[in-house]
């Protein structure tokens, strides 16, 4: 198991935003955290990544026990994270944003700065481009290298898809299931189901800060009743 989350209840300040929230993810499979806006993916993501510790309930990841520890902990343990705001640097280039990620991470392995370009040729065409003049599309790609760069063995994802022309979600799709195949184990959270299925094996609902249904991508596809209660917008 890469991931075992298991009854952990967040707040912000006294707002009790995940409550006994649980959920897995073995490792070589993407998962996804699925729901409209507002329910608490983001959440459960940053718990994990250790930016909104949980106040009790347990994460392992890889076997060992992390609730509660810091960001850059858990990067050098091997996760990465990629928030839904592109928080990349803006008045640095494409290559210097992959280039100080590499730096920080202190890990080795299959992911540098060209085979990155090779998965996002246009982040080699933008190589000596600043970040704050790229597109939204080509941020998201900047910010998928930099979590690579790190070379994880697992990276959260947050609302990937949003925004992006029908194109860039096709290359999307084709970028994750090329990662996975390189044996990064990948959660994302978001609300586009028809997107989810392409890449995802199996889904998480959340309702209200609550898990409310479980199982794979395709039965959630095909059951019409949890998609109009759950995701129908």
């Amino acid at each position: 198991m890469m991931l075992q989350v298991e009854g952990i209840n967040t707040y912000y300040r006294k707002s009790h935003i995940l409550q006994d929230v649980s959920f897995s993810v073995e490792a070589g499979e993407v998962v996804a955290l699925l729901g409209r806006n507002g329910v608490g993916k983001t959440t459960s993501l940053r718990s994990v990544m250790g930016l909104t510790a949980p106040r009790n309930g347990s994460i392992r990841f890889q076997d060992r026990e992390v609730a509660g520890q810091a960001p850059y902990v858990m990067a050098k343990a091997g996760m990465a994270y990629m928030p839904d705001d592109l928080k990349i640097f803006p008045d640095l280039t494409c290559e210097e944003n992959l280039e100080i990620a590499r730096r920080l991470s202190g890990r080795d392995g299959y992911w540098n700065q060209g085979r990155v370009e090779e998965l996002f040729p246009v982040l080699g065409d933008r190589r000596k481009q600043l970040g704050i003049l790229l597109s939204g599309g080509e941020k998201k790609m900047l910010g998928m290298g930099r979590a690579l760069m790190a070379n994880p063995d697992m990276i959260l994802l947050d609302e990937p898809s949003e925004g992006l022309a029908p194109l860039v979600v096709d290359h999307l799709a084709a970028v994750i299931e090329a990662i996975r195949d390189k044996g990064i184990t990948l959660l994302l959270a978001d609300q586009n189901l028809k997107f989810c299925r392409r890449v995802c094996g199996r889904g998480y609902i959340l309702e209200k800060g609550r898990v409310v249904h479980a199982d794979t991508i395709a039965a959630i596809w095909d059951d019409e009743a949890v998609i109009k209660q759950y995701l129908a917008l």
